[in-house]
């Protein structure tokens, strides 16, 4: 596109540089537009056909030397651009994205700028500065107000505590369901995290996340009741830390500095704020923001990262059966894990907390029950790769050492967990962890982590985040309604990124018969409905969760589930809407596969499969049971061609779902 042709589209206003300055962005088809306003701050409106679904917001950074950014701005320049371009990705969802955009630069006296972005489903925006010297922001005003009382999906922190103060929220595992309230009626006392989605105009979705956060903290959202108005919060500088947590493998915050974030100066480029639009439901599960956003990769050679399925032995608490040993934490128990991988094809098998010695913080000591390059030889003739867990605390604390020695061993990557904190030195924790790992060819899986912000474009050998109230809860938590939350997710956390949900139950239980059990734990709702979520859920390094014995003893579908691929060349989302149903195609190659979930009442579904164009189709069906009300493990398995009108009607009990794989 011409400059002439693209300024005109951005309808910058003729006006002089002092006064009031309206600018508009408008994304390419038009369908969303940014109005921003420089007067005494800088704020921004979004529409989307018109409505507005975001009202003017104000936006600044403070920093520790009084000047602030966005405050009583004096505008010197402005640039505008359009891009039209694919991104390569090919350990994703598809394996291309289309990145078009237009974009407004903003340069401001005191060597700062905003940068707004127009896509045709969001708006973001960035600070960028340059300094000579170093310096300190104290806070950022990041406003998000509604023109009128929606209602919000909130995620709430949780604590474990009773009334804990904002800051002590800080400090917490980024896993809770949705608390589902009109947004005037938002508590106060309680911080949430993102994203979390709003209804806006005319039933308008907005989701709010960040991308590009490699160097600064995460970004919390607050309200207030009786306003429509939400306002990020972020955590101060840790200033005193000592050592303490989950088996000591955490790092508790003792004090904080008087700033959020540090810089030694020269050029810095702050995390992108991002308001995603959809008009259905069904166009956030399957929307590219966050990645679109994020920096391009920084690892030249992707051939060595592989993505896959892992043998997981944590949720199943080591409980197999039909053997001659002693299971537990040992090298028999860990080769049958193993040889249960290789008979079904899987690329990994994971051995999580209990490896190391406890309490030790210190990665170097395995427990005298575990031979460890035995394992790795042993696994590498059944080409089964071997993934280690590591806490925060034992893994920061000799990174390059840990990282270089397993991986000389043949250990093929680390599942990190119990970071449970998004200020900068931890944010900084994540690029480190994911720059060195990648340094020594080792995959990464963040695990009691904050939500993706595209950094799995970054660095492509991370896999896999947590940031969710994933299948382990169902291990405790006799509260929790499993099946309706699973049904927000990719409408809302999936809009972030991957994540280690760790699905794949083999023990299946209704509404009426589910009960947590800590060593041998069921999942709510119905078989079909787990072999549905390895296609739904977005997830390039995916755990089955149950234990080897219980997967050799259903092979009809354990050896369906591991033939779903974890990375895909297309995306479809079929239908769905939040908290009801959910539909979603993904191809591999020339092979198509369908998930669907539906929640707690029984529904008839229609498929439309017109997405496959011409040509005989079969499908291999995995569809709920006719008593799979009662008995939620009953399933039927059947192959049947795909009818010329591309329309196959399903039937889903209560908590149930499907699996389709589908051929020419």
């Amino acid at each position: 596109m011409k400059k002439n042709t693209f300024f005109a589209m951005l309808m910058l206003a003729p006006v002089a540089l002092l006064g009031q300055k309206q600018l508009t962005l408008q994304s390419p088809s038009g369908a969303l537009k940014a109005e921003i306003s420089i007067d005494k701050t800088v704020r921004y409106a979004v529409l989307h056909q018109g409505d507005a679904v975001l009202a003017p917001s104000a936006i600044s950074m403070s920093l520790s030397s009084g000047a602030k950014w966005g405050v009583d701005p004096r505008l010197v320049k402005q640039e505008t651009r359009t891009v039209s371009s694919v991104i390569a990705s090919p350990l994703y969802k598809k394996s291309a994205v289309s990145d078009r955009y237009n974009e407004l630069k903003l340069r401001f006296k005191g060597d700062y700028s905003i940068t707004f972005r127009a896509y045709d489903d969001g708006v973001a925006y960035r600070f960028e500065a340059s300094s000579k010297k170093p310096f300190f922001v104290v806070d950022e005003q990041a406003e998000f107000c509604f023109p009128e009382d929606g209602k919000a999906y909130i995620p709430y922190v949780r604590t474990g505590t009773s009334s804990p103060s904002l800051e002590a929220q800080l400090f917490n595992s980024f896993e809770n369901v949705y608390r589902v309230a009109p947004l005037s009626e938002w508590d106060s006392s309680k911080l949430a995290f993102l994203p979390a989605l709003v209804e806006s105009a005319k039933g308008k979705k907005v989701c709010i996340t960040e991308a590009d956060l490699l160097s600064y903290p995460g970004m919390f959202l607050t309200g207030a009741p009786g306003s429509t108005t939400i306002k990020g919060r972020f955590a101060p500088c840790p200033k005193d830390v000592e050592q303490g947590g989950h088996n000591m493998l955490q790092e508790k915050v003792l004090t904080r500095e008087p700033y959020i974030a540090r810089f030694d100066g020269g050029s810095v480029t702050f995390p992108w704020r991002a308001v995603v639009v959809a008009e259905k439901d069904a166009e956030l599960a399957d929307n590219d923001m966050v990645y679109k956003l994020a920096s391009p990769s920084r690892v030249e050679d992707l051939s060595w990262i592989k993505p896959g399925k892992v043998m997981w032995d944590w949720w199943n608490d080591w409980n197999i059966y039909g053997v001659s040993f002693r299971a537990g934490i040992n090298n028999d128990t860990y080769k049958y894990y193993i040889d249960a991988a290789a008979q079904l094809g899987l690329e990994y098998v994971i051995l999580d907390e209990g490896w190391s010695v406890n309490k030790k913080a210190d990665l170097m000591q395995v427990v005298p029950e575990i031979d460890l390059p035995e394992l790795v030889r042993y696994g590498a003739a059944k080409n089964v790769g071997i993934i280690l867990w590591g806490g925060y605390y034992a893994f920061n604390r000799d990174m390059e050492a840990v990282c270089r020695h397993y991986s000389q061993m043949g250990v093929k990557g680390f599942k990190v967990d119990f970071m449970d904190r998004d200020d900068q030195p931890m944010v900084d924790f994540y690029r480190r962890t994911s720059a060195t790992a990648a340094k020594y060819h080792l995959l990464v899986d963040f695990h009691g982590a904050y939500k993706p912000t595209g950094l799995q474009r970054t660095y492509p050998n991370v896999l896999n985040f947590e940031g969710v109230f994933g299948l382990e809860q169902m291990k405790w938590d006799n509260s929790a309604d499993q099946v309706t939350y699973e049904l927000m997710i990719p409408f809302i956390r999936m809009v972030a990124g991957p994540m280690d949900y760790t699905q794949g139950a083999m023990r299946n239980a209704t509404k009426r018969s589910y009960r947590a059990v800590y060593s041998e734990p069921m999942s709510q709702g119905t078989r079909c409905r787990q072999l549905a979520q390895y296609v739904i859920f977005e997830s390039p390094l995916n755990m089955m969760c149950d234990a080897p014995s219980a997967y050799l003893s259903e092979r009809e579908c354990s050896d369906f589930i591991a033939a779903i691929p974890t990375v895909w060349d297309e995306t479809k989302v079929i239908d769905g809407a939040i908290g009801e149903y959910i539909a979603i195609a993904r191809r591999k190659a020339d092979v198509w596969y369908v998930g669907g979930m539906g929640g707690w009442s029984a529904r008839s579904v229609e498929l439309d499969l017109s997405f496959l164009g011409e040509g005989a189709f079969t499908a291999e069906i995995f569809r709920d049971g006719i008593n799979a009300n009662r008995a939620a493990r009953d399933y039927v398995k059947e192959t049947t061609p795909i009818p010329a009108d591309r329309k196959i009607t399903l039937n889903i009990s209560p908590g149930g779902g499907y699996a389709l794989k589908i051929s020419k």
